[in-house]
């Protein structure tokens, strides 16, 4: 004999809607749970991510910085190098300026030596004949050195003379040396197509350019940059 489940009454039927309610709910909230583990890991992940991209960005960022401001310091550094070579070149240069300043007043001086200056006359004449190596040669001077070049010349082309067995013909120019000139002579062979400047601004300036590296050695030693010596 089967017995036949009756149906559920309200007080049933709501006790079991409470219990299937619970349930979902329980489950929701499990659910939930799950969820929200999941998303605060994946939060925390990409959290993590982000910071240490930050992190690196910054780090960059600092490092550029860095580099920057030590290429400024070099630049610095380098301008200030240069600014003071260059005051120190500018320095050197008015020392050499002063100097040859200087052996120009000098070389003004030479002629007050009349015996000195004959005997400087006699030589820069015949090294000038020497180089002209003519028969007939110009000489223009000062014209308060015309006394003195006459002899000069005397003498010079007796010692050309003995040297190259023939004797110059010497003809001082009536076109003159300045006066404020520091003196010595020009010399012309050739009718004027071959010159020998022994004036003793040109001698001195020819010391200048020859003399110059020895100058600076004596003056300011050697540069400390330098590692080859001839």
């Amino acid at each position: 004999m089967s017995s036949t489940a009756r149906p559920l009454n309200d007080d049933e039927v709501f006790n079991e809607m409470k219990k299937m309610v619970a349930f979902i709910k329980q489950e929701a909230l499990e659910k939930a749970r799950e969820i929200k583990v999941k998303a605060d890991e994946e939060f925390n992940i990409e959290k993590a991510k982000i910071v240490r991209q930050e992190s690196l960005n910054i780090e960059a960022v600092f490092e550029r910085k860095i580099k920057q401001a030590e290429v400024q310091k070099r630049i610095a550094q380098s301008n200030h190098i240069n600014k003071a070579r260059l005051r120190i070149l500018q320095e050197r240069q008015q020392v050499l300026d002063d100097l040859f300043q200087e052996t120009d007043k000098l070389i003004h001086e030479i002629s007050k030596d009349e015996d000195k200056y004959a005997t400087l006359m006699e030589g820069l004449i015949l090294q000038g004949a020497y180089a002209l190596m003519e028969d007939d040669v110009v000489i223009k001077c000062r014209e308060q050195d015309v006394d003195q070049v006459n002899s000069a010349k005397e003498r010079a082309a007796e010692k050309y003379e003995e040297t190259m067995k023939s004797k110059p013909n010497f003809e001082i120019s009536e076109e003159y040396l300045p006066a404020s000139s520091a003196g010595g002579v020009i010399m012309t062979g050739l009718n004027g197509k071959i010159t020998v400047d022994n004036s003793l601004g040109a001698r001195l300036d020819i010391a200048k350019e020859e003399m110059l590296p020895q100058i600076r050695v004596a003056l300011f030693d050697h540069s400390p940059n330098r590692t080859f010596f001839n």
